[in-house]
């Protein structure tokens, strides 16, 4: 027996919200995302948005803030000069370009901005910002070293300004749905998840094609280093820095911190004490340096491990996201469907029993105890819970990020995944690194909220 649900993501959202965090909450106390509808017509309620590199996702969010009640783009920069061209296409001409960073973040008329350039200029990019009095949504991951999380937390409490980190998947209502569930204890006691994300293909292992006209003459190759380690100009770096250890962590902070950002939400949990790893470069040598497999364990204080993996070598579609697996139940989150099928365990010792002598034998199978844990055929008839499926419909998570994000500006509430959050998720992903290159286990100290020091 299957039974199929609708989830509506606005109206599951509105009926979820419980009101909002405080700032360095611990993630165990985060609230569900507040409502994202917009209270008015206000011109208050009418936020102008700056976007600091923008790239092919940045487009998508391009894309996505037209359906965004309240948002107007105004201004862009990138170190391409195509891509500002198409971004400002995109705005219908309203956004202007600006030469860098520091040029938008003085505009007074720029409320907040998106940070979507890659990971190593984030860090300095998102302070700059708050101490320009900006409110910032950061592309994940958050940080491309672990310290950095902790100097941006200090920057967003100092300045009273508002970070959210645009892992969107935990503004669904699939995965609030999700969390609800576990919450509910209907899956008993959980002691493993699996999460993979998989791909097969060129694209998928970031060997993305290079536009035809991009030369020194239209890409600023200073502005893209940063601080990074100084390299002679290069196409395949610019356009594909996921590939490269000096900009990305590759699959650990593209990847598998979506991974983390959902688990950590879903089950109410903060960090794992303990993360080990392996993972090799075999088969994308191409214009890269990170692996194109990756596999970590993580074992949480909570009393459950993470099995996390991905590879780029094959998209056989074995698990399909998450599997939380509980005593009494499994949860399955696959993008826009969620599932709970239930445990019906029973023991069958009757290879054991078989080799007893034959009058111990019979006696056994004679226990009311025994009948009812091991004989489902002896037992009375009764109808059990089957599997149930829910399925999300209405605007994609993306678009309800933004919506929760900019209601936070404008009531100045604190988003569900704030700065910690950010930082925690990304942390996950550079001790998985740190763990796969080191070839041991690597703990994680609480109270620093950094790695833990040898004793």
């Amino acid at each position: 027996m299957i039974k199929q649900n609708k989830i509506n993501r606005r109206e599951f959202i509105k009926k979820s919200a419980v009101g909002s965090a405080v700032a360095g909450m611990t993630l165990s106390a985060a609230p569900e995302i507040i409502s994202a509808q917009v209270q008015n017509d206000s011109p208050n309620s009418r936020i102008t948005i700056g976007f600091i590199g923008v790239g092919a996702r940045a487009h998508q969010h391009l894309e996505t803030l037209k359906q965004v009640r309240g948002a107007e783009v105004v201004a862009v920069c990138d170190a391409y000069q195509g891509r500002i061209e198409r971004a400002i296409e995109r705005t219908g001409g309203r956004a202007k370009a600006y030469k860098d960073a520091s040029e938008i973040l003085a505009l007074r008329d720029v409320d907040t901005v998106v940070v979507a350039t890659p990971d190593h200029l984030h860090k300095k990019q998102v302070i700059a910002a708050l101490e320009a009095g900006k409110d910032v949504y950061c592309e994940k991951p958050l940080t491309y070293k672990i310290d950095e999380g902790l100097d941006i937390i200090a920057a967003a409490k100092r300045t009273k300004k508002i970070v959210q980190v645009g892992s969107q998947g935990i503004s669904s209502a699939t995965q609030q749905k999700a969390r609800e569930v576990v919450k509910s204890g209907r899956l008993g006691q959980i002691t493993m998840i699996r999460a993979a994300y998989n791909r097969n293909s060129a694209g998928g292992a970031w060997i993305y094609p290079i536009p035809p006209d991009a030369s020194p003459k239209n890409v600023n190759w200073e502005m893209f280093q940063g601080d990074a380690p100084k390299r002679e100009f290069s196409l395949e770096r610019f356009f594909r820095w996921r590939c490269y250890q000096d900009y990305s962590g590759g699959i650990a902070t593209d990847l598998f911190v979506h991974l983390m950002t959902t688990i950590h939400f879903v089950m109410g949990v903060d960090m794992p004490q303990s993360v080990m790893a392996m993972g090799q470069l075999y088969r994308w040598k191409e214009s890269r340096d990170v692996p194109d497999t990756l596999n970590a364990v993580l074992e949480y204080p909570e009393g459950f491990t993470v099995n996390l993996s991905s590879t780029f070598n094959n998209d056989y579609p074995t698990e399909g996201g998450f599997l939380i697996m509980g005593t009494q139940g499994t949860l399955k989150i696959g993008g826009d469907d969620l599932s709970f099928t239930p445990e019906s365990p029973y023991d069958d010792n009757g290879w054991i029993v078989d080799s007893w002598p034959r009058a111990l034998q019979q006696a056994y199978y004679k226990d009311p105890k025994v009948i009812a844990s091991e004989m489902p055929n002896r037992q009375d008839p009764r109808v059990v819970q089957g599997r149930e499926n829910w399925e999300e419909i209405g605007r994609n998570s993306t678009a309800m990020h933004f919506e929760n994000f900019l209601n936070c500006v404008r009531q100045r509430t604190e988003p569900v995944e704030n700065a910690t959050f950010g930082h925690r998720a990304a942390a996950v992903a550079h001790l998985i690194n740190m763990a796969a290159k080191e070839r041991k286990i690597i703990h994680w100290d609480r109270n620093r909220d950094n790695i833990k020091l040898a004793d």
